[in-house]
């Protein structure tokens, strides 16, 4: 009888420890995963929000960013391609081969295969998880599309750029003897994908408008799933990157901006402004908002060649200069606990990955990851860990002369932070002050440096605007952050970039954009 007892107890025990746990193994006392949707603009510039004083009218951006928490020192990358890699992989462009430049049309190259995106975590932690928009880290095998990598869903385009409303891009192909049969140097074709398949259906759509309305129909189908997953919502914007096109009602309140095209990049704004407020909106509607974490990035900084503008920072996209790099950035949940304010700690993009996967249950301390997780940074106000970021390394660049002062080649483009010391070499890009358009009271700053000059050292906290350049008078400082680039140097892959494959041509693949290699 005794023994009969015995078991019994230890099967009472076995069922309250298994009720005492969820299906994917967490404490049944411990709150649900958070639902996260990430918003990331395209080519948005600094000064191009309304809570950094801009005239572009942007209320639902101010609004989610006062009621949450700004990001006052966050950093993206100077284009595209870097920026996407970091998000979704969590780790230098030094540790996957994306260094150089952006991936174009025709190359073999990618975010490598083996390397996990943060939707392949988040999908092993028991998330649903959808894409909307663009996908830029490379498509050359069908395997490096975005349902092959961690999303159960995808609706967007491939490439970097198209046209917004019949989704059609055509590219400058790099090897004129592949022409020399049609004497012609454009390869063309249409770029929008519903999961792994191309479509035209939706020609005529305004992008901006199309990706809103299928990300809400996201939300809304998950609200009414019987599946309890988690959502993981990823919205690539094409907005405001090139080509400058809005419907004309977005432009009429800017009528005053006689630059054409500030004006429709002004309206292409406040087009995707209207995008966020419906995708929160459904989020609240479908009683989805209070277990949400909003996310709103840019890319890199605003193309002043194509309406954007980062004023009163210096650059702009492409500048290893604060106007190619620091973000626009907020955050904003029930889940915070100190929301209303403006954080001042170093954040960076890489440090997304390990901030959700924490968040989602995960370990990113089992990863060799270069981001760090900031979620009490953000949520309630801790010290950034970060104290350090690399924004890169391009030894496919190179430009000026060697000092041979260290042993890092100054000649090589990169450029480090370390507490508030900022050190870029090699070549920096254009570092023009360039003012807003629309302000006539502002006037523009030429770049004052000689073509040749190859090394900066700045002190952020003083200088944020970079108008003070003190590497004569701090040389031991700057040799110090030479040695450290020199150390991230050592720990890099070789940069890829590869010429054109002339088998990527669209008439191949039936007028679409598609992968081409067979693996």
């Amino acid at each position: 009888m005794f023994a009969v007892l015995q078991l019994m107890l230890r099967a009472a025990v076995v069922v309250v420890f298994v009720a005492g746990r969820t299906a994917d193994g967490r404490s049944s006392n411990q709150p649900p995963p958070p639902n996260i949707v990430f918003v990331l603009a395209d080519d948005y510039g600094f000064a191009d929000v309304g809570f950094h004083g801009s005239a572009l009218r942007t209320p639902n951006l101010d609004s989610l960013a006062a009621s949450g928490v700004r990001l006052d020192n966050y950093y993206v990358q100077p284009i595209c391609t870097p920026t996407r890699s970091q998000l979704l992989s969590g780790r230098y462009q030094i540790h996957t081969g994306l260094q150089h430049g952006i991936i174009w049309p025709c190359q073999r190259n990618s975010l490598p295969l083996e390397l996990p995106t943060i939707a392949d975590k988040l999908k092993e932690q028991g998330y649903s998880t959808h894409m909307v928009g663009k996908w830029h880290i490379g498509y050359y095998e069908k395997q490096l599309m975005p349902t092959f990598r961690g999303f159960d869903s995808y609706f967007g385009y491939l490439l970097g750029s198209e046209n917004y409303y019949s989704h059609h891009r055509c590219y400058s192909f790099k090897s004129q003897s592949y022409f020399a049969s049609n004497n012609s140097d454009l390869l063309c074709g249409f770029d929008l994908r519903d999961n792994v398949h191309p479509t035209k259906d939706y020609a005529g759509q305004y992008s901006t408008h199309l990706f809103a309305e299928k990300a809400v129909e996201i939300i809304n189908r998950h609200s009414h799933s019987e599946d309890s997953k988690p959502l993981f919502l990823y919205l690539p914007f094409q907005a405001v990157h090139a080509p400058l096109q809005v419907p004309s009602a977005y432009m009429e309140p800017y009528a005053n901006i006689t630059d054409k095209a500030r004006r429709t990049y002004a309206g292409m704004v406040s087009c995707l402004d209207e995008a966020v407020g419906n995708i929160t909106e459904a989020l609240k509607t479908q009683g989805m908002w209070n277990n949400t974490i909003f996310i709103f990035s840019t890319d890199n900084g605003g193309q002043v060649y194509e309406g954007g503008n980062n004023w009163p920072l210096r650059g702009w996209k492409g500048s290893l200069f604060e106007g190619g790099m620091r973000g626009v950035g907020f955050v904003n949940s029930p889940l915070i606990k100190k929301p209303g304010v403006i954080y001042p700690g170093l954040l960076h993009v890489s440090d997304w990955f390990p901030t959700l996967f924490r968040l989602a249950g995960g370990r990113p301390d089992s990863l060799k990851l270069d981001g760090y997780d900031v979620w009490k940074s953000i949520s309630e106000g801790a010290e950034s860990p970060r104290i350090e970021l690399l924004h890169n390394i391009d030894p496919l660049d190179t430009h000026g002369s060697f000092l041979n002062i260290s042993e890092f080649d100054n000649r090589i483009t990169a450029a480090i932070r370390v507490g508030k010391w900022k050190l870029i070499t090699g070549n920096a890009g254009v570092g023009s002050w360039i003012a807003p358009p629309e302000n006539s009271s502002l006037e523009s700053i030429p770049d004052p440096d000689p073509s040749e000059k190859n090394i900066w050292l700045f002190d952020i906290s003083t200088d944020p605007l970079e108008k003070n350049d003190i590497f004569e008078s701090n040389q031991e400082i700057a040799i110090q952050l030479l040695n450290r680039l020199s150390d991230y140097q050592s720990t890099a892959v070789p940069a890829r970039f590869p010429d054109d494959d002339p088998l990527c041509d669209p008439d191949l693949h039936n007028g679409f954009w598609s992968p081409w290699v067979e693996n």
